[in-house]
Parts: C-alpha cells; structure tokens; sequence
C-alpha cells in the first residue's frame, strides 16, 4: 500500500471509520420490548462479570465509545474522551467498548493507567455489539438518546460531539438518525449459507494487520505478514480441499483488498466481511486464524502458522 495512504488511513478512519447482565439484572416483562443491542452481553474488565446496556440506567442517554489499545487514533482521543466522562459522568452512561480483536488484557490495562481512564471499560467478546452498531471502524462514538434510539455517530471526537453530549446532559430530546444498516435474520442467513454445507477451510486476517501494527504490535505484524506470505503454498499442498479467505470490514474496501491480493499474490479467493457477520459468527477474535469448517461447525482453529508440518496435519 503507497505511503501516501498508509499515512492517511487513520486519519480517514477517523473521519468516517450467555447471559443477562450484570449481577442483579432481572428479566421482566419490559425485556421483549427492548431493542436487541441491549441484550447483547459484554464483560467487564477486569472482572469479566457478564454485562448488558439494559442495566444501565434507562432514564439517561448513553454514550458508547468502540476503541483497540493498538488504535492509534483511538489513543490520541482518550484525553478528550476521559473529559467527557468527567463533565458529564453522572448524567450520560458512558460505556468504554474495547472492540476485542488480537487485544491483550495487559496493554488495556496499560491504556487505562496511562490515560487515568475512571470510566467503566467494558470487552466485546464475540463482536457483538460492534455488529448491532454498524462499526466499520475504530474509534467509533455512538450517541444513544434514553429510548435506545441511535442519533448520532462519529469517528471524531470534536466540538460536534461534545454539543451532542451536552445537549443530551441538559436533557433535550434530539432526532434518531433515520437510516441503520442492521441487516435483517433473512440477510444474515442467505451471508452464512455458503458455510453450512461441506468441509471448507477459511483464513481470516486484515488487509492491514502486516503494516497498521507494525508499530504498536510488531509480533502480531510479523504473524500476519508470515501467515499471508505462506497461505498459498499451504493451499497448494492441500489443492483438493474448498479455500477461502475473508478479510475483516475495519478499515476496508475494494481498493484496499485488490492491493493486499496484489501484494500477496493471493490464489486464494478473498472476500471483504462487509458487514462483520462471518467474524462473529465464527467469533474470531484473533488474527490470523484458519478455520476448518465443516457443515458450519468449527471443527479446526489454528493461529499459529511457524510449524507447517503441524498445520497440515490439523487441516488433513
């Protein structure tokens, strides 16, 4: 990828990219009418005690904010952020959403004592959440009104959205945004079709794993640039055997991933998570990883590519 846009990513990112709840929540007859994100369970760190928006306090707006320890505009806004939650703490939820993708409990830790963070910090496991929301990339804001009604999102955090805040803190009742990209339970199944039958293997990565962590996270770079660099010899030595690859949406389209299968050379047929689904589904967590399925059931999970011979034997 030229430099150019290398630089620039970030910044445009920023301009555009099983249980209830806590202990103590009960289940009441207002559950069915609370909309589905509420349900979706988070954990608390450090604690990992389940967590659900619905035991937040209804009667206030929320403030969601979807952020990685390794984003580096994520960590150039938690100054501001951390304001936030000081000025208006006591009348706005604020819900710190790590996003959980190749995250490490000791580098959020690193992040809440560098930044003084005092606001609760909760992990989105399984993605779910990050689904409901629409994130395509991080950091993320989201604006939620006391009804649970999305009325406004950013990858910014600037004076529009401290107005926004305050608004809300002073009790004014703004719009809901108008348009949502969830996709309906018919969408979704027609997405995981094509995994519920046979034996399939599927490499998930990022287009940007190989240079964006290069920096912050170079382990986990050189992990994804060796993985990358070796799946097609890995594909040729099991050529009778249905191979796939899927790249996660964040920071993503069609231009990225022609210049990742350029790079690569890829034989390997990739396609854009577009909307997150098949990374949830399969709740990969962790890049790179290569799925054995079979029938839509995992039947393999490997992310450790330094020893093939062990690989192979895996996916045989």
């Amino acid at each position: 990828m030229p430099k150019l846009i290398r630089f620039m990513l970030p910044v445009l990112l920023c301009l555009a990219f099983s249980g209830w709840a806590q202990s103590g929540y009960k289940k009441s007859s207002d559950d069915k009418k609370l909309p589905d994100y509420k349900r979706v369970q988070l954990q608390q760190f450090k604690t990992l005690q389940p967590f659900t928006l619905a035991s937040l306090d209804q009667t206030k707006p929320t403030y969601i904010k979807f952020w990685a320890s390794w984003c580096q505009p994520c960590m150039e806004q938690m100054p501001h952020f951390e304001k936030l939650y000081q000025d208006y703490g006591d009348k706005v939820n604020f819900v710190a959403v790590n996003i959980n993708i190749n995250e490490k409990r000791q580098e959020i830790s690193k992040v809440q004592r560098r930044f003084e963070l005092t606001m609760p910090i909760y992990l989105d496991q399984q993605g779910q959440l990050a689904l409901a929301m629409g994130l395509v990339g991080t950091p993320y804001s989201v604006l939620l009104n006391p009804k649970g009604e999305k009325l406004y999102s950013s990858h910014e955090s600037d004076s529009v959205l401290d107005a926004f805040i305050s608004r809300l803190a002073l009790g004014q009742q703004l719009p809901a945004e108008t348009t949502t990209s969830k996709l309906s339970d018919a969408a979704q199944q027609k997405l995981l079709a094509p995994y519920q039958t046979g034996e399939q293997l599927v490499f998930f990565t990022a287009t940007w794993c190989d240079w964006y962590l290069a920096e912050s996270r170079p382990e986990m770079a050189k992990e994804c640039k060796d993985a990358q660099a070796g799946l097609n010899q890995l594909a040729a030595l099991l050529p009778q055997k249905n191979w796939s690859g899927v790249v996660n949406l964040l920071w993503t389209d069609d231009k990225a991933l022609a210049e990742f299968n350029s790079l690569y050379q890829m034989k390997v047929p990739f396609q854009i998570d577009s909307y997150g689904l098949l990374f949830q589904h399969f709740n990969v967590r962790t890049i790179p990883m290569l799925l054995k399925l079979k029938d839509g059931k995992k039947v393999a999970e490997i992310s450790d590519f330094s020893k093939p011979d062990q690989v192979l034997k895996q996916l045989q």
